[in-house]
């Protein structure tokens, strides 16, 4: 009985985000259940995130990219960082090295690797976070409130989407020292920081 109720309860409340390991897609890249498909028409993936009450999140990736793996496995399967990032964040994935068409905010028709030239992206994982909303028609690398070139570890990644989601980039704090904040904190209340 006890086990019927338990199961009754997970079908019940059920999470929201899935904590299952990220899959391979057939492009070689790691894919997350809750990333967004879309036309990649960045104005329009702007106003649906806004529809949605979300900021837009581009992630630029690699086949046989080892610190992408390391962004899936060591902090995407983090259930609390998988699920605040998708309640708050719509994140596409983009291929460093794609194919697939691109409309960028200012207009012009790329695919997804001469986007990563015209953006200056050089690493990857790359996470650029946009704007609420585009009233310039600039590039997107023009765009951007801000850039992740690299893998983090999760105190770092989740600090900068707290960061970008409260617009941290409009006040006097710097991430840095928003980060150093939200460390000292995190030390203080015995958590060891990454």
């Amino acid at each position: 009985m006890t086990r019927f109720v338990f199961l009754l309860a997970l079908l019940l409340i059920g999470p929201a985000v899935s904590t299952s390991a990220a899959t391979m897609g057939d492009d070689g890249l790691h894919k997350q259940d809750w990333f967004a498909l879309t036309f990649r028409d960045i104005a329009e993936d702007l106003d649906t995130a806004q529809e949605q009450g979300k900021r837009l999140v581009l992630l630029f990736e690699q086949r046989g990219c080892v610190y992408c793996k390391k962004l899936h496995e060591e902090v995407l399967s983090d259930p609390e960082i998988a699920k605040y990032v998708s309640d708050n964040f719509m994140v596409v994935q983009y291929n460093l090295h794609g194919d697939e068409e691109v409309i960028d905010l200012d207009g012009e028709v790329l695919t997804e690797k001469t986007a990563a030239r015209k953006w200056r992206l050089l690493f990857t994982p790359t996470i650029l976070f946009l704007p609420e909303s585009a009233s310039e028609r600039k590039p997107v690398h023009e765009s951007a409130v801000a850039i992740m070139p690299g893998a983090f570890g999760k105190g770092t990644f989740k600090d900068l989407f707290k960061w970008v989601r409260d617009k941290g980039y409009e006040t006097d704090e710097s991430f840095q020292q928003y980060h150093g904040r939200m460390g000292q904190k995190r030390v203080e209340a015995g958590v060891i920081p990454d």
